[in-house]
């Protein structure tokens, strides 16, 4: 909140007049008119926060984009370009009633056109159609002929919350989450009083409007109705600058269309043409985008008819009526026994077309009562009749005689902590003052706009503590308990959101369906014979086979996950036991690229019978990247409940296993009850010169009673293994190796790094620490190391000893974070998931090199933060 004092002089005229910060005023442009003042009186209102520091990212280098300042904190919708972004949502609603500019979500549509500020005051804007009086109005006279007003407009794009729209079934739109939303104090002239000069016939309905940006389709443009324009109360406005100052390029420098209340397509940016019509505008963007097309309108249907989307009915215009929960954030979690009987749930709730929020009601018994939450309006703050004589900004504070509300309010609510405890999730709804209440279900449609059901925040618990889900996370980042639902089985539109309500059994089984994913390309007929094929059995072509048919893997080479070698290994050879075991169906479905034959009968009988590799038992080495070997198992060591050491035997004793740091070697175990093969990658904990044995550290996943959590496979065939049995070891694999001293090779290509950040999570420890223990033991090697920790609790922390020594004894080039999700009371360290504010806050920036091992969810987590910070794929190896 600042301060703005009315006196009878202009002493303190930056109390009153707030021109832009030097280093965005355009000493070209007009200066504003004096504030007017009346009295001696105190008002208190939110005044624009401080722009903060932004520059180009390196993310953006390739892009036409790159010469455009950003954030990287913005979360990226579409990739890299073009750029659609929203805040993580915690840090919007944390930032108060008025968005930092540099946090306001964007929404383009192809590259931001680039304008140069000594080009601006003769910027021109055309006004056309349907006039009497065609003109051409430049930027320095919409300033110096037209009044200049500031009022606070809330913008929402029609995709917010988009993501919950594609869980249940992909729409053509993007994923947004919950932060396509935002708030700013937009300063120019009302749209009403700049179409007035051209003289609008009486038969124009609409005003057109054309921006700068070429695309694809042309420019973008859609329209506004006149009878809106000129109704005063709507509050049609030409926007020039933002916060107090002009517009950034992604805000439509230098000039844009603002549209209170309604869906932020509507207001273009980059104005450069105002066309009046009697009909609505033929522009591709407006008749195939912000549309609400029937829910039983598919996307087939939807391309195959363009009626659908030349009907006017289904254009959207006026927001609906909205809500999210911020408080409780997303993965926050609480324990019972130390928190206060009263937890503050808190978020923000908007309407639209100049409706007001009524009423924002949350129930934790899945809606069966409801309880009021406080609300409050900041906007009304802005409304004191005296203030028509204040000018924020260059622009008369228009706000004492507007009825309307045309801006996002906050509601907050003290919710029972025993209730939350037995609750299964929070739900949350808004009212508007024309009852137009959010609905339960969601309304599914072709392009995912305007979903606004009910805002559910599900909540799980464990023992003394419980975690808030939010419904999703914005673009491909992964979490929230509709994509936890949606991988069990549950069904997203039934009743309770998929998930069992207390006492509920299920009354079918899901079946997931096998895969169908074909592997070869149809039409390549080459037989392939045995001299050929066994002619690329090296690293110069490799071939291989998988079911009979045959791949060349050169062109995987440098992007194989595991790195050349595991390519290399298998040239010659049948992999399809450890291909099949191993990987994905996206794999799967990449090899119709590398297929280039099917093996003769004559050529297969051969690989099956005499394709052996020659072992020599007597080698110093153990590990054959073409041969499987038998280990014995001669001890487990329990660490705890779910951890283990297994160490096996090597063939001889004096033998080493011959894996070079960062590597790893992979794994072959049938399983006792099934009689399944199992095949994974490991990497040991013991370290490459012991001889005679070697030492595999596993955390052990059980299976539970819940059929969607069935248990590790490999795992738990590990723990079943009895004192005497073997296993088959193969390799080494991986795209990197650590040769000491800073210096590494990524996929054989070789690289100098003065740090490393090593990111992990439970048994993710394995192949980091290998990395982390060469750089330590080595008093010449000074590359620093930065370990991020991710655990549930205390005792899954594993290596905790030797990590927690590599530190003390290495201060200045080892440090390490241990973060738990869900520790207990007499944990003092950091508490939560590993997130994007402690890896940004704490990673080393110079030369690193990121390292990461973990669960699925947060390696795809990590490598988007890190995207967005402006690292390149090349800057981090996956485990």
């Amino acid at each position: 909140m600042a301060t703005v004092t009315k006196t009878t002089t202009a002493t303190h005229p930056e109390r009153l007049f707030l021109e832009p910060s030097p280093s965005t005023k355009d000493s070209t442009l007009p200066p504003s008119p004096p504030a007017s003042v009346s009295s001696d009186s105190q008002y208190i209102f939110p005044l624009a926060p401080q722009t903060g520091k932004v520059s180009p990212l390196s993310i953006d280098k390739d892009t036409p984009d790159n010469w455009v300042p950003r954030d990287p904190r913005l979360i990226r919708l579409t990739g890299v370009h073009p750029f659609n972004v929203e805040a993580p949502l915690t840090d919007l609603f944390d930032s108060g009633f008025l968005t930092p500019t540099e946090l306001f979500y964007v929404r383009n549509h192809g590259a931001v056109p680039q304008v140069q500020d000594e080009e601006i005051p003769e910027w021109e804007i055309s006004i056309e159609g349907l006039v009497e009086n065609p003109i051409t109005l430049t930027f320095k006279q919409i300033l110096e002929e037209f009044e200049q007003v500031t009022v606070p407009i809330t913008m929402v794009c029609a995709g917010n919350r988009r993501k919950e729209q594609n869980m249940v079934r992909k729409t053509k739109g993007f994923s947004w989450g919950a932060a396509g939303v935002s708030t700013a104090l937009w300063t120019g002239p009302m749209l009403k009083d700049v179409l007035a000069l051209a003289k609008p016939m009486r038969k124009a309905k609409y005003v057109c409007m054309e921006g700068a940006d070429k695309l694809p389709n042309g420019y973008y443009g859609t329209n506004a109705k006149l009878s809106w324009v000129n109704d005063p109360n709507k509050g049609i406005m030409l926007a020039h600058k933002m916060n107090g100052e002009m517009l950034s390029p992604d805000h439509g420098k230098p000039i844009r269309v603002v549209i209170p209340g309604q869906i932020g397509g509507r207001s273009v940016k980059w104005l450069k043409k105002l066309i009046l019509t009697e009909g609505p505008s033929d522009n591709w963007y407006h008749i195939y985008d912000n549309r609400v097309l029937p829910t039983m309108v598919t996307p087939e249907m939807s391309s195959q008819d363009p009626s659908w989307w030349t009907d006017e009915r289904y254009a959207i215009y006026d927001l609906s009526t909205n809500s999210a929960i911020a408080y409780p954030r997303h993965e926050e979690v609480l324990n019972l026994k130390t928190t206060s009987k009263k937890y503050k749930a808190r978020g923000y709730a908007y309407g639209g077309g100049g409706r007001r929020i009524s009423r924002v009601e949350l129930s934790v018994d899945r809606g069966q009562t409801w309880s009021l939450a406080d609300i409050s309006y900041p906007e009304d703050i802005y409304r004191g009749s005296e203030y028509d004589s204040v000018y924020l900004y260059g622009g008369r504070l228009d706000m004492s005689w507007r009825d309307v509300s045309h801006c996002w309010c906050f509601w907050t609510i003290e919710l029972d902590t025993e209730a939350l405890g037995t609750s299964e999730g929070i739900l949350l709804r808004a009212m508007d003052d024309s009852m137009n209440l959010q609905p339960k279900d969601m309304y599914w449609s072709v392009l995912g706009m305007m979903n606004n059901p009910w805002f559910r925040v599900a909540i799980r618990r464990d023992g003394d503590t419980i975690r808030f889900e939010h419904p999703t996370q914005p673009a491909l980042m992964p979490g929230g308990w509709m994509e936890r639902v949606k991988k069990a089985g549950g069904n997203l539109t039934g009743s309770n959101w998929g998930e069992l309500a207390p006492n509920e059994t299920p009354v079918l089984k899901v079946v997931e369906e096998e895969s169908t994913i074909s592997m070869v390309n149809d039409k390549i007929k080459r037989v392939i014979e045995w001299d050929e094929f066994k002619a690329h059995d090296g690293s110069e072509e490799p071939w291989f086979v998988v079911s009979g048919e045959v791949y060349n893997g050169t062109g995987y080479l440098k992007d194989h996950p595991g790195g050349a070698t595991s390519i290399i290994s298998v040239a010659g050879t049948d992999a399809s036991e450890e291909f099949l075991a191993i990987h994905s169906e996206t794999a799967k479905a990449m090899m119709s690229h590398y297929h280039i034959g099917t093996l003769s009968p004559a050529a297969a009988k051969i690989l099956a019978e005499g394709n052996t590799v020659e072992i020599d038992e007597t080698s110093p080495i153990f590990l054959n990247p073409k041969a499987w070997l038998k280990s014995t198992l001669i001890e487990k060591k329990v660490v705890s409940w779910d951890t283990r050491i297994f160490t096996f035997t090597l063939q001889h004793k004096e033998q080493i296993v011959g894996l070079p740091i960062g590597q790893h070697l992979m794994i072959r175990v049938k399983d006792q009850k099934t009689e399944e093969t199992i095949i994974r990658s490991y990497t040991p904990i013991s370290e490459g010169d012991i001889q005679g044995t070697i030492e595999l550290l596993v955390k052990i996943y059980f299976a539970t009673d819940v059929p969607q959590f069935p248990g590790g496979k490999m795992t738990m065939a590990l723990d079943a293994l009895s004192i005497g049995q073997d296993i088959e070891i193969k390799g080494p694999i991986g795209k990197l190796e650590y040769l000491g001293k800073g210096r590494v090779t990524v996929s054989g290509i070789e690289r100098k790094v003065k740090s490393f950040c090593m990111i992990c999570a439970g048994s993710g420890i394995t192949p980091i620490f290998q990395v982390l223990r060469a750089v330590m033991q080595d008093p010449e090697d000074d590359t620093k190391c930065v370990v991020f920790d991710g655990n549930r609790l205390e005792e899954d922390i594993l290596c905790k000893e030797d990590l927690d020594r590599y530190e003390a004894d290495n201060a200045h080039k080892c440090t390490i974070f241990h973060t738990l999700s869900n520790a207990s009371d007499s944990w003092t360290g950091r508490r939560g998931r590993i997130g994007k504010e402690l890896i940004c806050n704490e990673m080393p920036r110079d030369d690193a090199l990121v390292l990461i091992c973990g669960p699925p969810a947060l390696e795809a987590s990590v490598k988007q933060i890190l995207l967005d910070e402006g690292y390149g794929e090349n800057d981090m190896v996956f485990f």
